[in-house]
C-alpha cells in the first residue's frame, strides 16, 4: 500500500506536502521518544523539562492537525478511490503519532506522580531492552518508510512484537516481586507506556507491508508469506 503513494508523492505537490508533514511528526516523535528515556531511566526530569516535553507534544498535535487539514483538503478537491485511500492511510497514521507523544508526556511525568527511583535488578535491566527496541523501531521508521523497505519493516515488526510480549512478562515479574508500592508504580507504569510507543510504531511500520484494512494487524497470521484471504 504504501509503496503506492511513495509513488505519486513523487510527482503530486499536495502528496508531497502531506508527506512531509508525516515524516515531520515522525521526527518529532522520535525526538520526545528518546528524550523521554533519557528522563525516565537515567536523569529524573525538573518541573522544567516536564514542561519542556508537554511543549513539544503540543508541536506534535500541531502538526497532526496540519495533517488532518491537508489530508481533508485534498479529498475534497479529489474524488478519486486513490485518493481516497491515501486519506484513510494518513488519518490512521498520524493518529498513532500523535499517540506517541502522549505516552512520552507519561513517562516524564511518573516521578512527579509517586514514582519511585528504579531499582538496581534484572527487571529494571529488561526495561532497558524494551526501551532499546522502542528507540530503535523510532529511529528505523522514517527511512523505512521512505524506502518502502519491507524485508526491514518486517524484521522490525518482528522485534517490536517480540519486545512487547517481553513487557507482558514484564508485568507479571513486577506484580510478584518485592517492592513497595512506590518502586511498583515505576516498572509497571514505565512498561505500559512503553509498550503503547512500541505498538504506536508497529502500526505504522506496518502500512509498509500490508493492505489498508489491515494496518495495525501486524500478528503472524497477517504477515507477508501466510494464507490469510480476510
Amino acid at each position: 500500500m504504501l509503496r503506492e503513494i511513495l509513488s505519486v508523492f513523487r510527482t503530486e505537490d499536495e502528496a508531497s506536502r502531506m508527506k512531509s508533514t508525516f515524516l515531520d511528526a515522525l521526527e518529532l516523535s522520535r525526538e520526545l521518544t528518546e528524550v523521554a528515556g533519557e528522563h525516565f531511566f537515567d536523569r529524573p526530569p525538573s518541573h522544567e523539562d516536564i514542561v519542556a516535553v508537554h511543549d513539544r507534544d503540543v508541536e506534535l498535535n500541531k502538526l497532526q492537525r496540519r495533517l488532518r487539514k491537508q489530508v481533508i483538503a485534498h479529498m475534497t478537491l479529489n474524488s478519486s478511490r486513490r485518493d481516497a485511500q491515501h486519506g484513510l492511510l494518513w488519518m490512521s497514521l498520524s493518529k498513532d503519532v500523535e499517540r506517541i507523544g502522549d505516552y512520552c508526556k507519561n513517562l516524564v511525568q511518573i516521578y512527579e506522580e509517586g514514582g519511585a527511583p528504579l531499582p538496581q535488578d534484572e527487571n529494571a535491566a529488561s526495561l532497558r531492552e524494551v526501551r532499546a527496541v522502542a528507540e530503535e523501531l523510532s529511529r528505523q521508521a522514517g527511512p523505512v518508510l521512505e524506502g518502502s523497505d519491507s524485508g526491514t519493516a518486517l524484521e522490525l515488526i518482528r522485534r517490536g512484537r517480540d519486545s512487547n510480549r517481553l513487557c507482558d512478562e514484564l508485568v507479571r515479574r513486577v506484580s510478584r516481586g518485592p517492592y513497595d508500592a512506590a518502586t511498583t508504580t515505576t516498572l509497571a507504569l514505565g512498561t505500559r507506556y512503553y509498550k503503547r510507543i512500541q505498538s504506536h510504531l508497529l502500526n505504522v511500520l506496518s502500512s509498509v507491508v500490508m493492505p489498508l484494512h489491515k494496518l495495525d494487524y501486524y500478528d503472524e497470521r497477517s504477515l507477508p508469506g501466510r494464507d490469510d484471504e480476510d
